[in-house]
């Protein structure tokens, strides 16, 4: 271990103090960077930033170096920064000059004898993965042990890691905001650049054109309305109605009604014809949420318009012929409910043609940020307020929450933190009493953000594996048994990352 000299330490404990405040991340970074300038003698300073999902690394904040109106960039492995990133060992250069692998991709030394200076570059490690890159100068003749050197460089990455971790996740959001502005495809109101969202999209542009029947499955509050607009935005259904009933809302006994409509006298209380909704849908497309709410016998009319495109309006010998398109949508698990008999099982195959199943919000990693940032700027439209971000305190904590309600709850906490917000920060007082439990306070997040992103990257392996364990394991760099352990411990099914409904026969 390395013995720091009194004056390292008291630039360690200088840099402690700067990353300890609240305020402006990229402020409270260069100034670690002035500090190593200052007093331990690093000369241009650099912070790089890990994109995972991007597969690259760029330059974040640099001192000493303008990079104004650059896109510095390395992929893994390449230079100097790239293979710290990817091999996540620190890497000391005593003569820059005789040096091949060094890019200087800033310019920053192009005028300079290189000769002169030695170069340093440790990783930032966060939740045991490179989250950013740290590197500096320093005059070689000012250097006497080149480890020595590493050891302090290590101390400042050390230090500086769970600042880092945020920052790459509100650059790496800013960027996806980006995208999802310009290239969003197909279009709709969706937010989400999750590897599962994406899978989703796809989905949606290959169903859409078609007039096939869609089931969409997921908790309550993931946004099966918005997927199944989606669907019928993208169609060349969409200059025809979107009628949406929800299922569970409709008494039992008037839903037959409601669906098919009835003739004048058909029942007490009908004093005059009604269109039902089927009819009121025709040429378009009918969103039937909720469908596992149905009841027997509004199961068997819905089953008969599925197999003839006929309906019979309640009280009437008139059989109507319709073209509708069926998006229907359930919270329930449907195969249990066939096996109970709650459920039609030929309905069920009739229905589940093209399934979509949406994750939950606890699922989807850093969607939660850019969702809660579209939120933001939605509400603060709607009520004219101008709360320009949401504090590292309150992003902790959703990162960590499991948000049962999913993106709806999402949606109210931010509304509700804007009416609180009198300053432009939405802070983490603003946030709902249930989300402030003693296991959710700011001071106690660390472990449960580790286990947060640790689900998330398990769940994404198992996803890809089709809940293979083995494959995800090797995907993770990890052992068989380290993945069922961490399994068993977050309490995720193998299983349910099988393909849960499989395509009709028809």
């Amino acid at each position: 271990m390395s013995i720091h000299t009194y004056n390292e330490l008291a630039a360690l404990h200088a840099i402690a103090k700067i990353l300890a405040q609240p305020g402006d991340l990229h402020e409270q970074l260069e100034q670690v960077l002035q500090e190593m300038s200052l007093r331990l003698g690093m000369q241009r300073g650099m912070i790089s930033l890990v994109d995972r999902g991007k597969n690259e690394i760029w330059l974040d904040i640099a001192h000493d170096i303008k990079i104004n109106g650059l896109d510095v960039t390395y992929k893994p492995g390449e230079g100097i920064t790239g293979k710290v990133a990817q091999t996540a060992r620190p890497i000391a250069v005593a003569n820059l000059g005789q040096e091949m692998h060094f890019l200087d991709r800033t310019g920053a030394r192009r005028h300079l004898n290189r000769s002169n200076l030695s170069f340093l570059c440790v990783p930032i490690i966060y939740d045991c993965g490179v989250v950013g890159v740290l590197s500096a100068d320093k005059v070689t003749t000012q250097v006497e042990y080149l480890e020595q050197e590493l050891a302090l460089l290590s101390s400042v990455a050390e230090l500086m890691s769970k600042a880092v971790h945020i920052r790459a996740l509100e650059e790496e959001n800013k960027r996806l905001r980006k995208i999802v502005g310009s290239t969003h495809s197909p279009s709709m109101d969706i937010i989400g650049h999750s590897k599962s969202m994406q899978e989703i999209f796809g989905l949606v542009a290959q169903v859409a054109d078609s007039n096939t029947t869609v089931l969409i499955t997921g908790e309550t509050g993931t946004g099966k309305e918005l997927i199944a607009r989606a669907i019928h935005n993208n169609s060349p259904r969409k200059d025809g109605p979107f009628i949406q009933v929800n299922c569970a809302a409709i008494p039992d006994t008037l839903i037959e009604s409601e669906l098919f409509g009835h003739k004048r006298g058909a029942f007490t209380g009908a004093y005059q014809q009604y269109r039902g909704r089927f009819e009121e849908a025709n040429g378009g497309t009918i969103f039937l949420d909720e469908v596992g709410e149905l009841s027997a016998s509004a199961q068997v009319k819905l089953l008969r318009i599925l197999q003839d495109k006929k309906l019979q309006p309640l009280g009437s010998s008139r059989v109507i012929n319709v073209n509708v398109r069926i998006i229907a949508a359930t919270n329930r698990d449907l195969e249990q409910d066939m096996l109970a008999k709650r459920f039609r099982a030929d309905l069920f195959y009739r229905l589940n043609v093209f399934h979509i199943h949406l994750p939950p919000l606890r699922e989807r990693g850093s969607d939660v940020i850019l969702l809660a940032d579209h939120f933001l700027l939605t509400y603060n439209k709607e009520m004219g307020k101008s709360v320009k971000r949401i504090s590292n305190a309150a992003i902790q904590v959703f990162l960590s929450y499991k948000w049962p309600g999913n993106v709806r709850e999402l949606e109210n906490c931010i509304e509700r933190g804007i009416l609180l917000a009198q300053a432009e920060v939405l802070d983490y007082e603003h946030l709902p009493p249930s989300m402030k439990l003693p296991d959710h306070k700011y001071h106690g997040k660390i472990s449960s953000i580790v286990e947060a992103q640790e689900r998330f990257l398990i769940i994404e392996a198992l996803e890809e594996t089709g809940g293979n364990q083995t494959k995800a394991a090797e995907i993770l760099g990890t052992t068989k048994r380290i993945i069922q352990y961490k399994i068993s411990k977050l309490g995720l099914d193998p299983k349910k990352y099988r393909k849960k409904y499989t395509t009709s026969p028809e």
